[in-house]
């Protein structure tokens, strides 16, 4: 009779009227239940339950019935007041494109390889700053998501008004979710209007800030604003708040609007400026950066009581152009937005994209926990890291895996040049070759750009998580991470396995998959697990003579590209490109997609870059700092300086891209022309990809190319005739000049061709 019952409740819960979606928000933030939870208990993802409760998407079953069910007891539990109204959805739907992010597959997904200039660069003013943490650690809550309007959508006219708060035009994220310490969101922008001055938070909320000087707007902030966002792991800690001053702020505060030559280069303004003297005699605290465009402004945190504020100064550069875009132009409630945005899905700003991605490692994977003293009762730090952690102490690398200058190459020969038996060189691809004669004939050269290729390759990838054990004469273990002394010059990609079976390619038009320019190797050389795994696929036997492995070993970086993924794809989704978008509407989905919401298109490329600078924090260069070769700089005082991990994402992209072009090769007989980083070029009789790859009644080759939104797979980069590309190499005097670096917009200069 039991399930009879079961199956009536199922029935009617199949075709109940669900509430609006701010009722069902309201409803899971009054049991005190985070996006998280239900998303783990329908088993969907975290961005489509936020997609529920925004009101871009609608459940389906047989999650809908869960969930109908779920909001049916809440509503029992917590009804609404009868006095009150529950408001529209602040989004919108777009009229065309209407379908929501499809989750990436769980395995790893194949991709390219990343821009090393991207990877390897860190900004100015990127340090990783710490602060005093106190050992207790807070109630765990999940990270709020922000529901920015739609393209197209008008934005709200009206805010919740609290007092000291006004309407805002722009509203288009949500704030603290259910953690009332954060009710107003991660972050403000003060901003000086009409002689007041004002903090634009999230949501549209405007708030009246009676501070009149930077302590008392410090203090403000910590006591009043209700500012923060909560943590993102359980042994993690809340996010500070972030203060954002605009120009305005800056003069009403006694700041400089814009940094000397002197202090830019400094990357602060001096000691003894009268602000950081107000600080001090405050009792506020900076950190070893200083006062620049990322300052940091704290005390001692005394058990549980953090006290600590974070400075965002556009106009210093804080927002630099090349990761943000237009984003320091915006005014304030525009910038409040973009940046609330990526607080909620990616995480409150530390610093420069770098130094956000590499803070987000940590985040995801605290190194330390609390634990409660057995003879105090106090909670205080654990011993022992956190599993699945780097810790808190930083290991030295492999000598293989060290950069020029690093300690450990101390007793080289001055002017030494180390060659790829002596040094580890896993980088992106930068390749090109002669058309053939028949590719001369085609009329087009086609441009494919992998989607997210660094993040693609980290997911999934197994890396070490401890210090490295020098091995003679291993035996390759394809799932142990590290470097190994290899000679791979034997492998021959005329002749290689794909899958079972072996297949005959013309090896002269490929690239090596070992080197990032493409050259077959000569003799033995450094490599890291992916790239010698990837030989051994390709059915070849492989005898290490040496190797660096780490026994101690996990999927750290897994949590890192979920949130980042899904920050990518439900940000593209405002943007009108769904995961689940025929080849064909992919295409027409991503022209112009930017021109549909600007702001939104500073946050993919803000969650692009942070992905790009991440990863190249982890082989962080010394930064000026009056460092000298062979001593130690400060990027080798972190746990999460780890060239090693940076070197197994690389390999790792630069394999699966590899991997694709073998399999289209192999089915097509076309291959490419050019590699730069993440984007591949062909030649081709058509302007467009479907002109050359291999679809059939919508499905493409199985392990090939496949248009798509989702990290891994690729979009369409450029198409430029086969004469353009032709005379830009005659004109160069280049026939190897790299073409898929100009495939975008077709321009090519004398300093691009680095003369």
């Amino acid at each position: 009779m039991s399930e009879l019952f079961d199956a009536v409740d199922a029935l009617v819960a199949s075709r109940a009227t669900l509430p609006p979606p701010a009722e069902r928000k309201r409803l899971r933030a009054a049991h005190g239940l985070t996006i998280d939870e239900v998303a783990t208990t329908l088993q969907v993802r975290r961005a489509t339950v936020s997609g529920w409760e925004s009101g871009k998407t609608e459940p389906r079953p047989p999650e809908r019935d869960a969930y109908a069910r779920l909001l049916d007891k809440l509503a029992e539990l917590y009804p609404a007041p009868a006095d009150t109204t529950v408001p529209a959805p602040d989004v919108a739907v777009p009229d065309t494109f209407t379908a929501t992010p499809a989750p990436a597959e769980a395995r790893p997904l194949s991709t390219g390889a990343a821009s090393e200039a991207a990877v390897m660069t860190a900004p100015e003013n990127t340090e990783t700053n710490s602060v005093p943490t106190p050992a207790a650690a807070a109630p765990a809550a999940a990270a709020p998501v922000a529901a920015p309007r739609s393209a197209g959508t008008a934005r709200p006219t009206s805010t919740s008004r609290r007092p000291g708060a006004k309407k805002a035009a722009p509203a288009a994220t949500t704030a603290g979710e259910s953690d009332p310490r954060f009710e107003n969101g991660p972050l403000a922008v003060i901003d000086v209007e009409d002689g007041k001055v004002m903090a634009y938070c999230v949501g549209g909320l405007v708030l009246d800030v009676p501070a009149k000087s930077l302590p008392s707007l410090v203090d403000w902030t910590l006591k009043e604003a209700k500012l923060g966002q909560p943590k993102l792991s359980g042994p993690g800690r809340p996010a500070d708040p972030l203060i954002v001053l605009t120009a305005a702020a800056c003069e009403r505060y006694g700041l400089p609007v814009t940094l000397t030559e002197q202090e830019r280069i400094a990357g602060r303004i001096p000691e003894g400026h009268k602000v950081a003297k107000q600080l001090t005699r405050a009792d506020w605290q900076l950190t070893k950066r200083g006062f620049g465009p990322w300052a940091r402004i704290y005390r001692p945190a005394q058990g549980s009581d953090r006290q600590c504020v974070q400075l965002c100064i556009p106009s210093w550069n804080a927002l630099d152009a090349r990761f943000w875009g237009g984003a320091a132009q915006l005014p304030a409630a525009e910038l409040a937005r973009v940046l609330g945005v990526y607080a909620s899905r990616v995480m409150t700003p530390r610093g420069s994209t770098a130094v956000t991605g590499l803070e987000l490692m940590t985040a995801l994977h605290p190194p330390t926990h609390a634990v409660r003293d057995e003879e105090t009762g106090l909670m205080r730090r654990a011993d022992d890291k956190t599993p699945g952690s780097l810790g808190t102490d930083p290991v030295d690398c492999a000598p293989c895996e060290a950069p020029d200058g690093h300690p450990l190459l101390v007793d080289l020969p001055r002017f030494h040049v180390r060659g790829p038996g002596e040094k580890l060189f896993e980088e992106a691809y930068d390749w090109a070759r002669p058309l053939t004669d028949a590719e001369c004939m085609r009329s087009h050269l086609v441009g494919l750009d992998v989607n997210m290729a660094f993040a693609a390759g980290a997911n999934g990838l197994v890396v070490g998580l401890g210090e490295p054990t020098h091995v003679k004469n291993p035996v390759f273990d394809p799932k142990l991470p590290g470097s190994w002394l290899v000679d791979l010059s034997h492998v021959d990609l005329s002749r290689v396995k794909a899958g079972k079976e072996w297949v005959e390619l013309d090896g002269a038009l490929l690239p090596s998959p070992f080197t990032p320019k493409g050259d077959r190797p000569t003799g033995p050389a450094w490599y890291a697990t992916p790239t010698v795994a990837y030989a051994v696929e390709l059915g070849y036997d492989v005898t290490p003579t040496e190797a660096h492995v780490r026994y101690e070993t996990g999927r750290y970086l897994d949590g890192w590209y979920g949130r980042l993924r899904d920050a990518y794809l439900t940000t593209m989704a405002d943007l009108g490109v769904d995961a689940d978008l025929s080849p064909e509407d992919f295409l027409a989905a991503m022209d112009g997609y930017k021109s549909r919401d600007p702001e939104m298109a500073i946050v993919v490329g803000a969650v692009k870059a942070t992905v790009k600078g991440g990863l190249g924090k982890l082989r962080e260069r010394p930064r000026g700092e009056g460092w000298t070769s062979g001593e130690r700089w400060r990027a080798l005082s972190r746990p999460t300086w780890r060239p090693d991990i940076r070197a197994a994402v690389i390999s790792r992209t630069r394999m699966n891209l590899h991997r694709k072009m073998v399999k289209h090769a192999a089915f097509t007989g076309q291959y490419p022309v050019a590699i730069l980083s993440d984007c591949v070029v062909y030649a081709t009789d058509g302007q467009s990809p479907l002109d050359f790859l291999p679809y059939r009644e919508g499905k493409p080759l199985p392990g090939g190319f496949k248009l798509g939104v989702n990290p891994g797979l690729v979009k369409h980069e450029g198409t430029q005739t086969t004469l353009w590309g032709e005379g830009a190499r005659e004109q160069f005097q280049a026939p190897e000049l790299n073409l898929a670096r100009y495939i975008k917009d077709g321009t090519v200069t004398d300093k691009d061709n680095g003369e």
